[in-house]
């Protein structure tokens, strides 16, 4: 048979990296990076090698199937796509006609940012549902970001990117973008832009409770105590704002509101009380903000280690305020913002966001941009009452084994009056679903990056035909969300107004490759999708472009807020709080290139090599506690405990121990990767819904644990 070579897209992390394929027939025999496309420039890591896994993998469903029976003796049997929407139709509505619209909770995972279908009909189908149970993978992840950008700026993607390509000072505090290939940082070959950032004589320093891929990279690296990194960021906010300056002080763009409330916040934030919380020595502390303020460009940048820990809101905001107090806001080498050919923002495609418009009904948590904080979602199924979640629909999502406390979730889910499930695989929490609808995969769908241009350290367009025609007997996830919207709403009985049903059921049912160019139409790039096919590489836009502020600040006003109310609080709670103690364990996250969060585990090409499921300790720690090297460990917290291998790593500050996230592994005796025994356990069994930021963002970080032998 004969071999022909495609472009493709890999998009299975933020990266975005353009691909090479080698297909014969419907095979793929070779994957390697595309040197042509102008953002990813050929790098390409062991995921987007494995993309092919995914298409061709046994496991995977291709036919929507149903759940025969119950708990061990439960089986899957296949039915048509015509029963299977008519099923999901019939069951959601019957459960909102008797229970009322919140009766159904819907939760999006984060391959839904991935998906042009998704991003373009999922919205619509779930606004279709007039519930306020609405969940994501973004209150695990991200949130804090988001809020704080709609704060500050007017709008929860408006984010600011550093320009790493340009920057010479480079601070990166709980990210580990050799790992994650950037994240809210869309940066592809971040080892080569390195490199690049060493050979102009430019320096990176990394703060992170682990000695992480990243920092051993960096020029430097310094240990922090997990959930202490807003006692450094507001030290050095403080430092900027009380030293003596040359020009007599820190001074902002006239665009900025809310600089006397920044120097009053922080006043009390000293280096010596950061040493105190965080173990960060003061005079560190001092000399970090010192260098950053006297660099001609410089960029603080923090990802999900500070956002999903127990302050994150506070210290992205503190981030923000250090770029923009050192003039670093907005300007080549400092944290900028991107010029896409499709604007989500400014084309109004994703809302602004919102905050508190409602809250939670068992513990009164607030939603940001129309979502509750997903931590809340097991107590919403198991709590009677009015409002009481009796129906859940997933969309390509894994909740049990990335979500706080997921053994209690995994138990509340089998309470179910009925579940359904867009999804690939029968997982941890899929297989508590009545009737799982398999969409197509990444090679058999046309894809644009709505976001993760949004993102990028650089701007391009790229837009990546399928490499295979689906089968007539597949769907694409837009058609699905198609059916079950329009399904629904009919059986729900709810007449809108005719011109509005028209229009609904026409946006529904054009491509999203059609909208993708109506998009760029109404841009002013210039970038077509005709260009676009003529260009499968991608067509470069250039790098970031400073100097667009006020002009493209998204909030109505187009003024920057320093100092929003919610973030006042947040820091006269946190002046409040007293130095912990030094006796006990934190636990934190760590992730690994070849892992993909809660799934791909079942992928050879990823999980051969050696292990990396164990919990990381350092060698002091386990000799406190009499505890061997390689030997089996119990961790327990205030919601659960594992069982799992221990070994010694000096990477890990002395009182802080690491789980790998997103592992499966066996319940009831059922293991849901099926092709190859992964061992591991799921860190989310003992993290605690309890511990949330203020946003509403779970404190995945920082989680007290004790480790005794077994």
């Amino acid at each position: 048979m004969a071999t022909e070579k495609r472009m493709g897209v890999c998009n299975l992390c933020e990266a975005i990296c353009g691909l090479e394929i080698t297909i014969e027939g419907r095979e793929v025999v070779g994957v390697r990076g595309n040197p042509a496309d102008p953002l990813s420039r050929g790098h390409v890591c062991p995921k987007g090698v494995a993309i092919g896994d995914v298409y061709a993998d046994p496991d995977r469903l291709r036919r929507p199937v149903r759940r025969v029976g119950e708990g061990p003796d439960a089986r899957w049997e296949e039915i048509g796509w015509d029963e299977a929407f008519d099923l999901v139709a019939d069951r959601l509505a019957a459960v909102i006609h008797e229970h009322g619209d919140d009766a159904l909770g819907v939760y999006l995972g984060n391959p839904n940012a991935h998906s042009l279908g998704s991003m373009t009909h999922g919205t619509a189908m779930f606004k279709s549902f007039r519930t306020r149970n609405r969940y994501s993978a973004t209150s695990v992840d991200q949130l804090p970001h988001q809020l704080v950008a709609h704060l500050m700026f007017g709008h929860q993607l408006f984010l600011p990117i550093p320009d790493i390509d340009r920057t010479s000072w480079f601070l990166v505090i709980g990210a580990n973008p050799m790992a994650s290939n950037g994240s809210l940082m869309t940066v592809p070959d971040f080892p080569q832009r390195v490199r690049d950032l060493h050979a102009r004589g430019g320096r990176m320093v990394v703060i992170d409770p682990r000695r992480t891929e990243t920092a051993k990279v960096a020029d430097e690296h310094h240990f922090v105590r997990p959930g202490t990194d807003a006692w450094v960021l507001l030290a050095m906010l403080h430092v900027l704002t009380a030293e003596a300056q040359p020009d007599g002080g820190p001074s902002v763009a006239a665009y900025a509101d809310g600089l006397a409330t920044v120097v009053d916040l922080v006043a009390d934030f000293t280096p010596e009380r950061a040493e105190a919380m965080s173990g960060l020595p003061a005079g560190e502390v001092r000399r970090l903000a010192r260098e950053l303020a006297a660099a001609d460009a410089g960029v603080v940048y923090s990802r999900i280690g500070v956002s999903a820990g127990p302050w994150g809101t506070v210290c992205q905001w503190a981030v923000n305020c250090l770029n923009i107090l050192t003039g670093n806001l907005d300007r080549v080498g400092g944290a900028m913002f991107t010029t896409p050919a499709i604007d989500a923002v400014g084309t109004g495609l994703i809302g602004r966001g919102h905050h508190d418009a409602w809250r939670s009904r068992v513990r009164d948590l607030p939603e940001t941009a129309g979502e509750l904080p997903v931590s809340a979602l097991r107590e919403e199924i198991e709590t009677p009452g009015a409002g009481q979640v009796r129906a859940v629909l997933t969309v390509a999502g894994n909740p049990v084994l990335s979500t706080p406390d997921g053994a209690r979730l995994d138990t509340a889910l089998r309470g179910l009056d009925f579940m359904a499930a867009v999804d690939i695989y029968v997982n941890e929490t899929t297989r508590h679903a009545d009737v799982i609808l398999p969409p197509t995969t990444a090679l058999e769908r046309d894809h644009y990056d709505l976001v993760f241009h949004l993102l990028a350290v650089r701007d391009t367009a790229r837009f990546t035909p399928a490499v295979f025609e689906k089968e007539a007997d597949q769907r694409h996830d837009w058609q699905i969300f198609r059916e079950i919207t329009l399904r629904t709403t009919a059986r729900l009985e709810r007449r809108a107004p005719l011109k509005k049903r028209l229009v609904q059921r026409a946006r529904l049912t054009a491509s999203p490759t059609f909208l993708i160019g109506q998009l760029l139409r109404r841009g002013s790039s210039g970038v077509t999708l005709k260009k676009l096919r003529a260009r499968p590489q991608g067509i470069d836009l250039g790098p970031l472009r400073g100097g667009q502020l006020p002009a493209r600040l998204p909030s109505r006003g187009k003024r920057v807020d320093l100092a929003p109310d919610l973030v006042v609080r947040d820091v006269a709670r946190l002046a409040a709080v007293e130095a912990p103690a030094d006796d006990g364990l934190l636990l934190i996250g760590r992730r690994h290139q070849r892992d993909c969060n809660s799934w791909m585990h079942n992928s050879e090409r990823l999980t051969r090599g050696r292990p990396r499921h164990q919990l990381l300790m350092n060698p002091a720690d386990l000799a406190d506690r009499d505890i061997a090297d390689g030997s089996r460990v119990r961790v327990t917290s205030r919601v659960g405990s594992v069982e799992v291998d221990v070994a010694a790593s000096d990477d890990l500050m002395p009182g802080v121990v690491s789980l790998p996230h997103g592992y499966g592994h066996a319940r009831d005796g059922v293991r849901m990767e099926r092709s190859r025994e992964v061992p591991g356990v799921s860190v989310n069994d003992l993290t605690d819904p309890e511990l949330l930021d203020v946003s509403g963002n779970a404190a995945l970080n920082g989680v007290p644990v004790a480790v005794t032998a077994c």
